[in-house]
């Protein structure tokens, strides 16, 4: 089967033609989830002309059961717990911040290598786009989704080149839209849809967040 995008940059830029309706919107930001998400969330800030930043998402999983979710911390300092496991698991609160703690410093540590000083955008009643460069079960979209709506976000669109059709059903149930260029059903993997997959860096996050902000204050936003 011959892949869908060549590149994440090109799959951002068919992305971001189909949210046109909000070109240039002086509410609208734009999130990508580090760090495939962000090349893909580049050409979608640029092409909207809005401004972009990263949302790190990290899961808290259970000691022992690591692939197991209890919860999961992102940007902003917010924390969402599957408050049902942990009771039927009986795991006591000190377990719970003891992980928590010790994620938070990786979330924090990963914010200060991909911002590298800038500060993060406020979220609290603006339209945000969360984006990412594909979407297998929405795990980590799920979890972006709780932490934006403590956050206070307006309104939230999950959007992203290819999703899950399964995936797609149950996102567009907790977001307020979500839009995709392809939403199959029969999806292995987000790489099978990509010529180009490889992996982005620490500085191509740093040098996207940074080309994005160039581009807005040669814009006079």
């Amino acid at each position: 089967m011959k892949a869908e995008f060549a590149n994440r940059r090109e799959a951002g830029w068919r992305l971001a033609s189909q949210l046109d309706q909000y070109v240039s919107r002086p509410d609208v930001i734009v999130l990508a989830l580090p760090r495939g998400g962000v090349p893909v969330g580049f050409e979608v800030a640029k092409y909207l002309n809005v401004p972009l930043d990263v949302f790190v998402v990290r899961k808290l999983g259970v000691p022992g059961h690591e692939e197991l979710a209890m919860g999961a911390i992102a940007s902003g300092g917010t924390r969402v717990l599957n408050k049902d496991l942990i009771q039927m698991l009986r795991l006591r609160e000190s377990v719970v911040d003891q992980v928590a703690a010790h994620e938070g410093q990786e979330l924090l540590r990963r914010e200060s290598a991909y911002r590298a000083g800038r500060p993060a955008l406020h979220v609290e009643g603006k339209v945000v786009i969360l984006v990412d460069d594909g979407i297998a079960t929405g795990a980590t979209m799920r979890a972006a989704i709780a932490a934006l709506r403590q956050l206070q976000a307006g309104w939230i669109i999950i959007a992203a080149p290819v999703i899950a059709l399964d995936s797609f059903n149950v996102l567009r149930g907790q977001a307020d839209d979500i839009v995709a260029v392809l939403a199959p059903e029969d999806f292995r993997g987000v790489g099978q849809w990509y010529e180009d997959f490889s992996q982005t860096t620490d500085q191509e996050v740093r040098e996207l967040l940074e080309e994005a902000d160039r581009i807005l204050v040669r814009a006079g936003v």
